[in-house]
């Protein structure tokens, strides 16, 4: 990856540095207020621990590509970071994780009773931040986002239970989990600054196709990435019986009994290092690694196809920037 993309997060946020600057520094900050004490000094340790703030940056660039940036569109990128951090913060508990970017997560400070409020708050906050402002539109786009990253979330479990998963299922859950949030930035962004409701779905299809490109990449470095760079270690999808892109290409091509042998080392869960390095020999072999690649960067050009309706702006730039980034990034 060239030097420059390894500077993404930067570069591409340089057209809405100041709004960002302003988001994060007292917009934002607003929304969080409670006279709560506890709760308070959660929200301030979280403030710790945000990572790129990837969500709002989208949703002020696509605001910019299809119009003006507004106090309209402050709104919409706190909902869609009240909604990240929330996520994150019940994901936590979920998982059972003991950090966070570094620092010890809310459940492992605070135990899971008060995360699971948290989250309540801070998903409860986004929504009245849309009633407050009279942002229905925001409110039915958020809503429905909840809704799929639950739905997701649910099958998830679901086929790790029964053990059973197919590329369509894994579509369906990637899409529901991880690309949904994404959908929603890019398209409350144009809802911001743009009248057209068929500006807002070009947008919405951009952001979907972003998000989906994302997990796939993440899903391949986990085979790839060192642990070093990723911060978790490599195979822990693997190791924690998680059935991906590239396993599901590699399976396909097989020969059938050693399909199955592999299928079953890694569905028991708790893989040891050579069982892992088993695996992802099997999948490098039978080239799971390169067409899930070829996948992600598939969707990453039809997104691109999107944006070549827009016209020229530091903000289009930007935004093809970010989309080279989200298939080539190494974390």
């Amino acid at each position: 990856m060239s030097t420059a993309l390894k500077n993404i997060p930067q570069l591409v946020a340089e057209p809405v540095r100041e709004h960002l600057e302003v988001f994060n520094k007292d917009f934002f900050r607003r929304q969080m207020k409670t006279d709560v004490a506890l709760l308070d000094l959660v929200v301030r340790y979280m403030h710790r621990t945000r990572g790129k703030q990837v969500r709002p940056m989208l949703v002020f660039l696509c605001a910019g590509l299809t119009g003006e940036i507004t106090n309209r569109t402050y709104v919409g990128a706190a909902m869609m970071e009240l909604l990240h951090t929330a996520t994150l913060v019940h994901d936590d508990v979920v998982d059972n994780a003991a950090e966070r970017r570094g620092l010890a997560s809310i459940n492992a400070v605070w135990k899971n009773k008060v995360a699971v409020l948290v989250g309540d708050f801070l998903l409860s906050r986004g929504l009245l931040v849309a009633v407050e402002h009279g942002e229905g539109g925001f409110l039915g786009v958020t809503s429905r986002t909840v809704q799929r990253m639950s739905e997701g979330e649910l099958l998830q479990i679901q086929k790790s239970r029964q053990k059973t998963l197919d590329e369509a299922t894994y579509f369906s859950i990637i899409s529901d989990k991880t690309a949904s949030l994404l959908s929603a930035c890019c398209e409350i962004g144009a809802m911001s600054a743009s009248a057209d409701p068929q500006v807002h779905a070009r947008l919405r299809q951009f952001g979907e196709l972003l998000g989906l490109a994302f997990q796939i990449r993440d899903d391949v470095l986990d085979y790839t990435g060192k642990t070093a760079i990723l911060g978790k270690p490599v195979g822990n999808d693997i190791k924690e019986g998680k059935i991906t892109l590239p396993l599901l290409i590699a399976l396909r091509s097989a020969e059938k009994t050693q399909a199955k042998h592999i299928t079953a080392l890694v569905k028991r869960k708790g893989a040891s290092d050579k069982e892992v390095r088993i695996v992802q020999d099997f999948v490098n072999a039978h080239r799971g690694i390169a067409e899930a690649q070829a996948k992600a960067v598939d969707l990453s050009n039809q997104a691109l196809s999107i944006l070549d309706t827009c016209a020229p702006s530091v903000y289009k730039d930007a935004l093809r920037t970010f989309a080279a980034y989200v298939v080539e990034r190494e974390r």
